[in-house]
């Protein structure tokens, strides 16, 4: 088996046979004795039919339904240790694998055996470049990135931040790719072990491949190869847990490969900067602008705070 292609979803039944018929149509193998590709769905207890749907219309899937909602990473470990082929492709639901990009990253792989993890140039819905490569964070772009005080970064850190001066078409060594499409090198996986589930969602594909990179391999961002990704279809479901988890993800990381006295003061800070939001969310939603909307931010807000971080 070649490639393993490995997606965890969450009431996307939509999304997900979008997904599933731009594989189908892009020249892989799935079934028969010269099957090249496997799919491999874990279904997080999705509640919109998705598992008797695949389970009718896709019977060459590997369907592994679970009883909760165990979340992205854990989904995405399962999947792994299922898999057969040499190349693992973490790819989200809510994704478009446009011609053969599949084939041309395990291809690109092959070449270049000294690249643990590759990441294909992703599109918006509309068309648009989406942002998906990047170096990994500094300290200082801790306190700017995703959060309210983003667009007073200065413009170089943000800028390297996401490598803007590489073009989106090439092809490029890079620390980290995002997590919505990745494929990793069978090796890479044995060597390293799969996501660190403490992270939920959110940092994991950060971390992966920063373990990689430790570890000795390369990642590369291959801007010949492209899908769309609509995005955030199933974290839009997440409400007030989606700040939740993507902070504690982010202290995470910077505890992990910072130290705990830094992310000590990342969290007072992030912490402060939540009370901030309040504050502005409040005094503009007692100017009567967007009243409602500024009170389910403020609640938002509040329970990320409650959780402690």
């Amino acid at each position: 088996m070649d490639v393993s292609i490995i997606i965890v979803s969450w009431n996307v039944e939509d999304l997900l046979q979008d997904c599933l018929d731009s594989i189908k149509s892009s020249g892989l193998k799935l079934a028969g004795p010269d099957a090249n590709a496997e799919i491999i769905i874990v279904d997080s207890a999705s509640h919109d039919g998705t598992a008797a749907i695949i389970l009718e219309k896709y019977p060459e899937i590997i369907l592994l339904p679970q009883d909760e909602n165990i979340g992205f990473v854990k989904g995405n470990n399962i999947g792994l240790g299922t898999a057969k082929g040499q190349y693992l492709f973490l790819l989200n639901p809510d994704t478009e694998i446009i011609g053969d990009a599949i084939q041309k990253m395990a291809a690109y792989m092959d070449e270049n055996p000294q690249v643990g993890i590759v990441g294909p140039h992703t599109l918006n819905s509309d068309g648009t470049t989406q942002s998906t490569r990047r170096r990994f964070p500094t300290k200082a772009l801790a306190f700017f990135e995703s959060t309210w005080l983003q667009p007073y970064a200065p413009k170089s850190m943000l800028a390297n931040f996401y490598l803007e001066e590489k073009d989106d078409h090439a092809t490029f060594a890079v620390d980290w790719v995002q997590g919505s499409a990745m494929m990793v090198r069978r090796e890479v996986y044995d060597a390293i072990g799969g996501l660190d589930e403490a992270y939920i969602m959110y940092s994991e594909e950060l971390d992966w491949c920063h373990r990689a990179k430790d570890a000795g391999w390369n990642v590369v961002y291959l801007g010949s190869a492209s899908i769309v990704h609509h995005g955030g279809k199933s974290s839009e479901q997440a409400g007030s847990w989606k700040h939740i988890h993507f902070q504690k993800s982010k202290l995470r990381y910077f505890e992990k490969y910072h130290g705990k006295l830094f992310a000590g003061v990342l969290r007072q800070f992030l912490r402060l900067n939540y009370y901030w939001q309040i504050l502005i969310e409040s005094v503009k939603s007692l100017l009567g602008h967007k009243r409602t909307l500024r009170q389910e931010r403020i609640q938002t807000y509040r329970d990320v705070l409650r959780s402690g971080l």
